[in-house]
């Protein structure tokens, strides 16, 4: 019996991914006024960037113990050995929550094998994580050959993205009312990281066509053979324009591996429609 990878809706990872590789997805929780959502099961990311176009404002809720020990007991119950790779403890209570679960099935079931893993990261850089353990875990490869490789990967995965307005970010905290209204007028677009699992300015640019540009340039200066990696580009309802930095990616540096999706509503109703991110990895490591 190969291990299962279970992940969180966190991971922005495409439904034929999932499909293929049999990934167990727990869906975070998104909220507008009282009414409750499941992430990707009961609210889909087009509804959401619509409605926050609209000035709707969506928040967002963390996995509870409960609902994680629901799917770990499930298969404790099997005795299925797991692996949950978890969606950044620097911007979600997600992945303590899943500590608590864990602690209380084994109580129950003492030979549960389960592996917990923060990964750190966000969206589709999360969601590449789990991509290469899903991978291993098909091929046949060891529950520690796995939890080996997904600490590896989270740690040398980065996380470059450029967000289209900044009332989103002021909205979560993020920036400041004047920082949100200055950036407004002036058309400045932040430059963001992920650095110890949580979200980290790095610059700003004017206009948005310098920021998807500065974008690729970022990823020249942090990736390693780019060429030949799994380039994932994570987008807020902006298609054509995640498609406009992959031809640049190409043309730049010949990449031909892609994995381009819409990004969730866990994360989406943060950074907002028009959020372009790309992901790669800054170490040549195992393909």
């Amino acid at each position: 019996m190969s291990i299962k990878i279970i992940t969180d809706s966190g991971a922005d990872l495409p439904k034929e991914i999932i499909k293929q590789y049999d990934i167990h997805v727990i869906p975070l929780y998104v909220y507008l006024g009282d009414e409750e959502f499941l992430d990707g099961v009961t609210l889909e990311p087009n509804k959401l960037y619509n409605d926050m176009r609209s000035e709707k404002v969506y928040k967002t809720g963390q996995i509870t113990p409960e609902g994680f020990k629901e799917v770990f007991i499930e298969y404790a119950k099997k005795n299925q050995s797991c692996i949950y790779i978890a969606f950044s403890s620097g911007l979600s209570g997600t992945y303590q929550a899943s500590l608590i679960a864990k602690e209380e099935v084994l109580e129950e079931y003492p030979e549960f094998h389960l592996d917990i893993i923060d990964t750190k990261c966000a969206s589709l850089g999360f969601g590449l994580v789990v991509y290469k353990a899903a991978q291993m875990a098909k091929e046949g490869k060891s529950q520690q050959e796995i939890v080996e490789a997904v600490k590896l990967y989270s740690e040398h995965m980065v996380h470059v993205f450029t967000v289209d307005n900044l009332e989103y970010l002021y909205r979560g905290g993020r920036v400041s009312r004047t920082s949100a209204f200055i950036g407004g007028i002036l058309n400045i677009k932040p430059i963001l990281t992920v650095d110890d699992g949580k979200l980290v300015p790095i610059e700003k640019v004017r206009g948005r066509k310098k920021s998807l540009k500065r974008l690729v340039e970022i990823a020249e200066e942090k990736g390693v053979n780019l060429k030949n990696q799994t380039i994932a580009i994570s987008h807020g309802d902006a298609l054509e324009e995640a498609e406009e930095v992959k031809n640049m990616m190409i043309e730049k540096f010949g990449c031909k591996d892609f994995i381009i999706n819409s990004i969730g509503c866990a994360i989406g109703a943060h950074a907002g429609p028009g959020t372009i991110t790309i992901f790669f990895l800054d170490k040549e490591l195992p393909l």
